[in-house]
């Protein structure tokens, strides 16, 4: 690993964060430790004169960080931190700058929206599809080998208010070849009549398990697949493709990569790992490779329509959790439901307005509690965690259930995105220890728009949309995350709307732990990194502001300095 990690010179980094140290090696021994002691615990980097926010309730606060071989080795002072240095450490004077442990992201899609495997992007911002045509015509121009045409980025919105029907529009625009389009959220898809006949869905075709196939007046498919509806033909049309795997090793190596630890992000959790579109062996490419500059952990999907127990035998032959590599395979990504703006997030009562024309709609069921049970009992075991999209008060209710019936109380399982709760589920977090994934940087989800999801919901239940303050209160506990690219992987962006959505808001240091030490827990790597502490794993960032003595405007703006991954610098600004 460390051969694919920047070497910088030591005083061109210590020089620019304010000056470099290269002349205390000996007059520093002056300790009352034997010689013998400090020169065994000589440190290959130290950082002093900063301002380090450490994580960790014992020692909150210090001066000074050595490392030795990538570990933790001293956490304290400026005075106390020389006995640590030799002739050949590295100085760095961070100039009272703001230094934490590294970021962790729990739930992010890095494959997915880093790769160039889709053909065109659309923009969500327009209302009229119609002018999609061109765009659609132009793409299919540029890609003539592409057996399926692969676009991203309309909103369903468009689609819905359109005055024809959608698989028609892209018939004009497309008729010989299949077409598939991602909407912006990837809970729906937008396909032609080509697609729909590649797929063999007709008039006469079952929904499949966790999805809906619309259909106009007539019980045809109009062209929009909600849900796993979609899931299914996306994943005829990628693995249609040859070089999907490589575009999304580049993808991610190329781009993702950097600009995570731009960012400080230094620990991720891949929260859809397609394993029949071979994104598991890319991700083993990746580190065999020795290109990852981050820890990842993958969340194999479960596939809704698959066999249980073909499904489970396969994922238990896929489980890694090698000590010694930054890529683990130790969770699994269970969908309880779809989402609100679909109608197909799964809802305790009926939608007061239902897209689908279902009669009393409350929602779909990618698994249900019973299936869900089955999958703990069987993976539980040998070590997996599972990672649980739930967003309607049903979809959450089940998955509690599910866990409190069938768990080992070993798992360290959390559900993502919880966007409607009934109040009865808060304490069940911290009783059943299932972490609360949320994600808040995306602007959808301040306050100020949940009155937009009155017309599907009710007034009563838009209230208090991604309650987090509320889950604090009742002792859970929260991990924040992006969802890139449904929102920004900015996790200062998410930090400062999590201590400003009112009522829902939570305190800083609360955020701040979320994106830490408490997705270090959910990662089950909370002994070696998500907090600074004397043997814990160099996983540092050196940002360009005090988070404590800033607004949330300012917060936002954050710029990371430094990320250090196992001891090792990977991103200097």
């Amino acid at each position: 690993m460390k051969e694919r990690f920047m070497n910088l010179a030591t005083c061109l980094i210590a020089m620019s964060l304010s000056g470099c140290s290269g002349e205390n090696g000996a007059k520093n021994q002056e300790t009352a430790e034997p010689a013998s002691v400090v020169k065994q615990q000589l440190a290959n980097t130290v950082f002093t004169n900063g301002n380090i926010y450490t994580v960790n309730a014992a020692q909150p606060k210090a001066q000074a960080v050595a490392l030795k071989d990538g570990e933790i080795i001293f956490v304290g002072d400026d005075s106390q931190v020389q006995h640590y240095i030799g002739d050949n450490t590295q100085v760095i004077n961070l100039g009272g700058k703001m230094m934490m442990p590294g970021i962790h992201d729990v739930h992010i899609h890095p494959l997915e929206s880093g790769s160039d495997a889709t053909h065109f992007a659309l923009n969500e911002a327009e209302t009229d599809v119609e002018y999609y045509i061109d765009d659609i015509i132009d793409a299919a121009a540029q890609n003539p080998q592409a057996q399926w045409l692969i676009g991203y980025g309309h909103s369903i919105e468009a689609l819905l208010d359109a005055q024809r029907n959608p698989r028609d529009i892209l018939d004009d625009a497309v008729p010989d070849r299949p077409v598939i389009i991602m909407e912006q959220t990837s809970h729906s898809m937008w396909v032609n009549s080509k697609a729909l006949s590649l797929a063999n869905i007709t008039g006469s075709s079952q929904d499949p398990i966790g999805g809906v196939i619309s259909r106009d007046s007539f019980n045809r498919p109009d062209g929009i697949l909600y849900d796993n509806a979609g899931n299914i033909v996306m994943d005829i049309a990628m693995q249609a493709q040859n070089n999907a795997a490589e575009k999304d090793y580049l993808g991610f190596v190329e781009y993702t990569q950097g600009e995570l630890n731009k960012h400080g992000i230094t620990s991720i959790s891949d929260a859809r790992t397609y394993w029949q579109r071979d994104h598991l062996s890319t991700w083993q490419k990746i580190a065999d490779n020795r290109e990852l500059t981050m820890r990842v952990s993958l969340g194999l999907w479960a596939y809704p329509e698959a066999n249980d127990s073909v499904q489970i035998a396969k994922l238990l032959e896929m489980y890694q959790a090698n000590t010694d590599s930054l890529l683990k395979v130790n969770q699994i990504k269970f969908y309880m439901d779809g989402i609100l703006v679909n109608t197909t997030a799964a809802m305790h009562a009926p939608y007061e307005f239902d897209l689908l024309g279902l009669h009393e709609n409350k929602g779909v069921n990618y698994f249900t509690p019973q299936r869900l049970e089955k999958y703990l009992k069987a993976l539980e075991p040998t070590g997996f965690d599972f990672n649980i999209h739930a967003i309607g008060d049903r979809g959450i209710t089940e998955a509690l259930d599910a866990i409190e019936n069938a768990s080992n109380g070993k798992g360290r399982h959390r559900l993502t995105h919880l966007e409607v709760m009934d109040p009865k589920d808060y304490a069940r977090f911290a009783r059943l220890n299932v972490i609360a994934d949320a994600q808040v940087a995306g602007d959808f989800t301040k306050a100020e728009h949940w009155r937009e999801n009155i017309d599907y919901i009710g007034a009563e239940r838009s209230d208090n949309i991604i309650p987090i303050g509320s889950l604090l209160d009742n002792n859970a506990r929260l991990t924040l995350s992006s969802d890139w690219n449904v929102s920004t992987f900015n996790p200062f962006v998410g930090i400062a709307h999590a201590i400003t959505r009112t009522p829902q808001e939570i305190p800083l240091a609360d955020a701040i732990q979320a994106y830490t030490i408490n997705g270090a827990y959910a990662m089950r790597q909370d002994d070696i990194t998500g907090s600074i502490e004397v043997g814990k794993r160099g996983d540092l960032i050196v940002l360009d502001r005090d988070l404590f003595t800033s607004s949330a405007a300012q917060i936002k703006a954050t710029r990371v300095e430094m990320t250090w991954l196992d001891g090792e610098l990977i991103y200097k600004r």
